[in-house]
């Protein structure tokens, strides 16, 4: 059956749409802090309950833990700390059961009560979570630009600011209803950040032989230059979906998170975050959530079997190609050619074959989906 909710239950902490005039009305009252793009997605996910069973940042009890055991205090799963950081001024003004107004681009996006305002250090914190200190990690790199403190406490997310894709999003007690709807007691999700090519195709694939129904869940989020455009991204799955797949066999919603880069420990992360949307499997491939060689090719998969008690299923995937040999996709658990048979999927290639204009070899795109993001236009993040 779909699988339950991290820590059995999800925490929803939206505030109804009936109160949220009342609260702008009282804006003025309460100390009014900005966030980030990162920490307006975890608001988010905090809100509609993606990152249960938490309901706010965490104080700085659950931080030790999480750094230390890479589980919450409860003893249960987790890896990723999910903190605001503040400075001095808030530090000064703010006390412990004050209010504070979270704003994104000026919009209000969510009510912090405030439990505690602590120093924290930075360098054991990116330490313990990206496995090194190295400035040159984009996500160590990120937490030495904190503010010197963090701040705990639960929030009541406001669903004020858009960003166009609402259509592609479900919640979590959303995408539950559809798959029992639909009769699915076993659910493989996939997270992606890129358009797909052949082998995530045949991974989803041979995934989705053992299981009644696939979840395609995009990461949506901050891009890089280079990086395909969110919605170039949604119109080659739908693509896809549409010529590739059995009708019903597949949902495709979209997360929007903020990547931290932290290999092992945020592929369980990602994981839990599967498992409150009610997929039962999750598919782990080769680096997954890594950046640079900070992390071994399969660690990411090996750091499961600290987790016996996660509550969802990972699916192991070595990397796809196209073998000459085999006449079609493999890889090297099951290909017995050598390498010189092999076309290995190259997501350069791909990029440049696109952005000159030319369909990118049929062993590593489907022809429709690389003529619907050329009917896109230019596809990339300037």
């Amino acid at each position: 059956m779909v699988s339950r909710p991290h820590g059995g239950r999800l925490i929803e902490r939206v505030i109804p749409e009936e109160k949220i005039e009342d609260i702008l009305m009282e804006k003025e009252e309460f100390y009014i802090y900005s966030v980030d793009d990162v920490r307006y997605r975890d608001l988010e996910n905090l809100g509609y309950g993606v990152y249960s069973p938490l309901n706010g940042f965490i104080d700085s009890v659950e931080l030790e833990s999480i750094l230390n055991n890479m589980r919450l205090t409860n003893d249960l799963p987790w890896t990723i700390p999910i903190v605001l950081d503040v400075d001095e001024s808030f530090k000064s003004e703010v006390g412990v059961g004050d209010t504070v107004l979270l704003k994104y681009r000026d919009t209000p996006v969510a009510l912090l009560h405030v439990d505690e305002v602590y120093s924290f250090d930075k360098r054991e914190y990116v330490k313990k979570v990206f496995k090194t200190d190295d400035p040159n990690h984009p996500g160590v790199a990120e937490v030495y630009g904190y503010d010197d403190y963090l701040v705990s406490g639960p929030i009541e997310y406001i669903p004020l600011y858009h960003d166009g894709f609402e259509d592609y999003f479900l919640r979590p007690k959303e995408t539950r209803l559809l798959f029992k709807m639909r009769g699915w007691k076993s659910i493989v999700a996939f997270q992606t950040r890129n358009v797909p090519h052949m082998g995530h195709e045949y991974v989803q694939k041979t995934a989705l032989t053992f299981v009644d129904g696939l979840f395609i869940n995009p990461v949506l989020g901050r891009k890089k230059k280079g990086d395909f455009k969110d919605e170039v991204i949604l119109e080659a799955y739908k693509t896809l979906i549409k010529h590739y797949y059995p009708k019903n066999s597949v949902v495709l919603s979209i997360v929007r998170y903020g990547m931290r880069y932290a290999g092992p420990r945020e592929a369980i992360h990602h994981a839990i975050m599967r498992k409150n949307f009610g997929a039962t499997h999750f598919v782990i491939g080769r680096d997954h959530a890594g950046v640079g060689s900070y992390y071994g090719r399969y660690e990411a998969q090996e750091i499961f079997q600290e987790f016996p008690d996660l509550g969802i299923t990972p699916l192991f995937f070595r990397e796809f190609f196209y073998c000459r040999g085999c006449g079609g996709m493999s890889n090297e658990r099951i290909c017995p050619h050598p390498d010189d048979m092999r076309i290995y999927i190259s997501g350069t290639k791909i990029r440049s074959s696109l952005m000159s204009g030319r369909r990118p070899p049929s062993e590593m795109m489907r022809p429709e989906v690389a003529d619907r993001i050329m009917e896109l236009g230019d596809p990339f993040v300037k």
